[in-house]
């Protein structure tokens, strides 16, 4: 802002002019912005500052075949907003051109239809805000969506359920603290979209994944100001010594394909900011599932992504990132490489190179799965740690597998450590944990896609019965194996990620891609709390806290009558770290016994923690029968 204007900058290179469009009570003002260096076009506007309403209106070439399409009947979003109000209604006035009339633009007005960028006052006290700097091996993340996690509390006060508020309440932050939670990993806040074909069935973008605003956080999970919410949720969960990680979007838009809404980007850079199609250059190449893919070679689209990402750690003070779909920023021409761009720019900067990095290692391109395939200094969500340890706990795993698992993936990241691997089993895309031991079978149908979305290969197992039920052989059978799972994840070395709910026995009824359900099937019923398992899980982080698991591999594995490990044998195993702890896992159907060794001369094994509630704490382990899908850890006291 500049006295009573504020100095507007908007990149366009195919515009002859661009027209910042005011907004006041539903009349639109037009102003050319006067000047022009290169492809920016920029100028003060007086009168104007915060709250002023606005949007941008390029006019010039119109090139479908080298896909430019600037059409000044579409209003357009400011790249760099830091709030954007008002939501996507549909209409035909979205497209850019009609169908089978590339030639010519589509010259309906679409500012009725499309949200508006808001001037801010940037201005906030930090009061001496300082990140916790949680060391990689003492990291305990909790993935959560701000909305679902605190719209049900009941101990929230009723204007703070479902936003940044209520995130950072009270009754929230000590619950997490009582988890030993270390970071919430925060699914997309910065500004999305529901697409218009979700509106016309009825549904929203619950999870928020069609990004459209990379510096603003998302309104709709606030009670007043967005930024000032964000940056004070922030601030009280850092006085709780908890990180804050995003789950940002940079891989796509909530622009969609060719015939998808002209918003933002499509109107002022196509070419520089999106992925096209060799052969068509009016079509987008599609590596991501929803019709277009950001381009991180082009200098554009880079900066504004570096620019995007230094926002949110300098003036917003997060944390961390999680990177959807992460691939797509590393392809060059179609093939991925650690020597991308990105990669380069980001361990070169100085304010990104010391956060946290974590990416979702697969995308929809060519060789899409490439676990293990991140640079150093790069954490993954280890998917195969999920398949193999849901295997493993339905019985149908290998010895291979739980080993391999509980040792940080080394297949995995064999010139990496295990802070590589980030541990899970349940995570927003797929079954909850409370699913994954009830559910054969997805449940997808309320996403009005006849059952057809959503993953076919969930490595779930019902116990004998589908979906809820009340036979007390089912339930047990049940109960231990969530613990077992949960066991496991605290215990294996790496970087555990705990669902939003799953330490309180959230179902989300079978639905195992619930993008689209801003309901009951997503929010977390608070009132329906399985005490007991989060007392376990609480017992687990604080385990796993005292005896520092999981920075270290065990030491040694042997079968469950102390012999060596045989990869098709028995998955009922004793895992050893020194002299420090002995974990007896027994993933099968049957009652076990085990050959317990010995620690310490001057030592002797006593019960931390079962997982299902059959061996007392503190009592001795020696030869000891466990029974099925029991987890139990043993810590070493003096004889």
């Amino acid at each position: 802002m500049v006295g009573e204007g504020v100095e507007f900058a908007v990149h366009a290179p195919y515009a002859d002019s661009v027209d910042v469009c005011l907004f006041d009570e539903g009349r639109e003002v037009r102003l050319t912005l006067p000047q022009r260096s290169g492809s920016l076009h920029y100028g003060l506007v007086e009168p104007a500052g915060p709250g002023t309403i606005y949007g941008f209106r390029a006019n010039g070439l119109w090139a479908p075949d080298q896909g430019i399409f600037t059409n000044p009947a579409k209003l357009l979003l400011d790249p760099y907003a830091r709030r954007i109000t008002g939501t996507l209604s549909p209409g035909p006035e979205l497209v850019t051109h009609r169908p089978r009339a590339e030639d010519r633009p589509d010259l309906r007005d679409n500012s009725h239809l499309v949200p508006r960028s808001v001037v801010v006052d940037d201005q906030f006290d930090w009061e001496g805000d300082r990140p916790p700097l949680t060391a990689w091996a003492d990291t305990v993340i909790y993935e959560a969506h701000v909305r679902g996690l605190t719209l049900r509390h009941p101990a929230v006060e009723d204007s703070g359920r479902g936003t940044y508020r209520g995130l950072a309440s009270r009754p929230v932050v000590e619950h997490l603290r009582a988890l030993g939670i270390t970071a919430v990993e925060l699914m997309p806040t910065q500004r999305f979209l529901t697409e218009a074909w979700l509106t016309q069935r009825g549904l929203a973008n619950y999870w928020g994944y069609a990004t459209v605003g990379f510096f603003a956080p998302h309104e709709d999970h606030a009670a007043g100001d967005p930024i000032t919410e964000f940056r004070a949720m922030v601030k009280a969960l850092h006085s709780a010594d908890i990180e804050v990680l995003l789950d940002v979007v940079y891989n796509h838009t909530a622009e969609g394909n060719h015939q998808g809404a002209t918003l933002c980007f499509r109107g002022l850079d196509n070419p520089g900011f999106y992925r096209l199609d060799p052969e068509r250059a009016s079509r987008y190449v599609d590596w991501t599932g929803t019709g277009n893919t950001v381009d991180l070679t082009s200098p554009w689209a880079l900066q504004i992504v570096m620019d995007s990402l230094r926002f949110w750690v300098e003036d917003m003070h997060v944390d961390g990132f999680r990177f959807d779909l992460a691939p797509v920023m590393g392809r060059i021409e179609a093939a991925f490489t650690t020597a991308a761009g990105f990669f380069k720019a980001l361990h070169q900067d100085p304010t990104l190179r010391r956060v946290k990095l974590i990416a979702e290692p697969w995308d929809m391109g060519p060789d899409g799965y490439l676990l293990g395939g991140f640079p150093s200094g790069w954490s993954e969500w280890n998917g195969r740690f999920r398949d193999r340890v849901r295997d493993c706990w339905r019985g149908s795993g290998s010895p291979g597998d739980l080993i391999a698992s509980m040792s940080g993936s080394p297949d995995v990241f064999p010139q990496r450590g295990s802070d590589a691997s980030v541990n899970y089993v349940a995570c927003h895309d797929g079954f909850t944990l409370a699913d994954t031991v009830s559910y054969d079978r997805k449940a997808n149908l309320a996403n009005g896609e006849h059952n057809r979305d959503g993953s076919e290969d969930n490595r779930s197992w019902n116990g004998g019965h589908e979906g809820e039920t009340s036979d007390p052989g089912i339930l047990d059978n049940r109960r231990r194996r969530a613990r077992a799972m949960l066991a496991t994840v605290f215990i294996a070395s790496g970087v555990p990620m705990l669902l939003a709910g799953d330490e309180l026995g959230r179902t989300q009824r079978g639905n195992n891609n619930a993008y689209c359900q801003d309901n009951g099937i997503s929010w977390v019923d608070w009132e329906q709390m399985d005490w007991d398992l989060t007392a376990f899980v609480q017992e687990l982080s604080a385990m796993r806290r005292k005896l520092g698991l999981g920075s270290h591999r065990p030491s040694e594995v042997f079968a469950a009558d102390g012999s060596q490990v045989d990869e098709h044998g028995s998955t009922a195993l004793t895992f050893m770290w020194a002299d420090t702890a002995l974990a007896l896992v027994n993933a099968t159907a049957e009652v076990v016994e085990f050959a317990v060794p010995l620690p310490l001369s001057d030592a002797q094994w006593t019960v931390a923690f079962d997982s299902a509630s059959e061996l007392e704490p503190g009592s001795l382990v020696g030869s000891i029968k466990l029974g099925p899908w029991t987890v139990s850890l043993a810590t070493p006291r003096p004889a």
